[in-house]
């Protein structure tokens, strides 16, 4: 990181350069105020909030777009509580540890990395899954929840903004995971869950999960409409009827992604015979894209 030191004590200025320099670190050392506010970009300023008496406002409000973290010999409002207010991300009490004060620069540096990570992943998933739905799980919704869908991106747009309109976080398993299964065990149980790809598993493999989402903050979605939950009798469901059909408004699905969906949803409706006629394939290719896709076939 690129660090500018803003500290009139010039011994101890220079004792922090030294031992953040050994650790990899580009340091600058400014004396007053006036030094500090600078045309260069600096990832970190470290800033003492006894120097001699100056106003160092002006470099918090300089420097907004990097971390800030206060140097201080006591806690007060003057040298802690005003300054985070005014823009500070942190405050460590002289004397400290060299490491305790990396450990900062590392927590706030993944934090600002993180927190514009989920801004954009919020900002693309918002244009994802755009959806003109009137469907939406409310507050009287009953938990575990089924969302039965003929296209992911309605349930996923369902789940998303119940989350957002709730602030709710939750975890995300595919079923397609081979660990699904312990990934759910692992959750605490009064964690949210989102579970998607109930259509590609086993019957016995949906009787384990069904089994275990009882009684659990839990929605399932599925995009076999067909589907039946014959063992959990009491679960609530969310179908979605959806007149686009295979197609979403300005999606195209690929030729893979279209078989596999024809597979999934008409294979109760039609013997294999026909369904693989109607896909221009043989049976024996038929049941390779079965294997293939993780598809099973009821009974």
């Amino acid at each position: 990181m690129k660090i500018l030191i803003v500290e009139n004590e010039l011994y101890l200025a220079q004792s922090i350069s030294a031992k953040l320099t050994e650790l990899g670190h580009v340091c600058e050392s400014a004396s007053s105020v006036k030094d500090a506010i600078k045309e260069e970009e600096f990832d970190a300023i470290l800033l003492s909030t006894n120097i001699s008496g100056q106003n160092f406002y002006p470099v918090i409000e300089h420097y907004q777009n990097s971390i800030v973290i206060l140097m201080v010999s006591y806690v007060s409002n003057d040298t802690v509580s005003g300054p985070l207010k005014a823009g500070a991300n942190d405050y460590i009490v002289k004397p400290f540890m060299i490491e305790e004060l990396v450990r900062k620069l590392d927590h706030l540096q993944d934090y600002i990395i993180f927190k514009k990570e989920n801004a954009t992943y919020k900002s693309y998933i918002d244009h994802v899954l755009k959806q003109n739905t009137q469907h939406n799980i409310t507050s009287k919704s009953t938990l575990p929840l089924a969302i039965k869908a003929s296209y992911q991106k309605v349930a996923d747009a369902i789940v998303f903004n119940f989350a957002r309109d709730y602030n709710e976080s939750f975890s995300f398993i595919s079923l397609d995971d081979s660990d699904a299964l312990s990934q759910l065990k692992k959750i605490h149980e009064k964690e949210l869950v989102y579970l998607i790809d109930y259509q590609n598993i086993k019957k016995s493999e949906k009787s384990k999960i069904l089994s275990l989402i009882q009684n659990r903050r839990v929605i399932l979605s599925t995009t076999d409409v067909n589907e039946e939950f014959e063992e959990f009798e009491d679960l609530e469901v969310l179908e979605i009827k959806s007149d686009d059909g295979v197609f979403e408004k300005g999606d195209i699905l690929s030729i893979e992604n279209y078989v596999k969906y024809i597979i999934t949803k008409y294979q109760t409706k039609f013997p294999d015979t026909e369904l693989s006629k109607k896909l221009g394939i043989s049976r024996k290719s038929l049941w390779e894209k079965r294997k293939k896709y993780g598809i099973s076939k009821k009974k």
